[in-house]
């Protein structure tokens, strides 16, 4: 039985907290925030998150920036540089984000194995999800009298 039971009002559409979890605990914010441990230039952190376009992490920065989480500090420099870093409410993310990160290296294996399982399990002789052959497939004409 769970001690403290979570209250009704956090399942409701209207619940503040939705937007967020949307906006804090995506996949490029957990893992900026990680990159922020230390305070970084834009270049620096693009560089350590592989694959993360300079659109998707530009709109990610200033998301952070917009929920408190990264401060953003023009750098008297020639060029202008830019440097961000967490915040205090930034930093009291790391420790509940590094045990989710953690959660997510230590079961890595089983969740692909178990994502294999289940594509196996779904996939049709030529190669479709049943997702997908439902989509595909016609509705079913309405009986008669309907």
């Amino acid at each position: 039985m769970i001690e403290n039971p979570v209250p009704d009002w956090v399942f409701r559409v209207d619940c503040p907290s939705r937007p967020i979890l949307d906006q804090i605990a995506d996949k490029w914010s957990v893992m900026a925030m990680a990159v922020l441990e230390e305070p970084h230039r834009f270049n620096e952190i693009k560089r350590r998150l592989e694959g993360v376009t300079q659109r998707v992490l530009t709109q990610t920065l200033r998301r952070l920036e917009r929920n408190g989480m990264v401060e953003r500090k023009v750098l008297p420099t020639s060029p202008v540089g830019v440097q961000y870093s967490l915040t205090p409410l930034g930093r009291s993310l790391q420790e509940p984000f590094g045990h989710l990160y953690n959660w997510t290296v230590e079961h890595a294996d089983e969740i692909q194995q178990r994502q294999q399982d289940y594509d196996a399990r779904t996939t049709s002789p030529d190669g479709s999800t049943q997702a997908q052959a439902q989509a595909l497939s016609p509705a079913p004409a309405p009986a008669a009298g309907q």
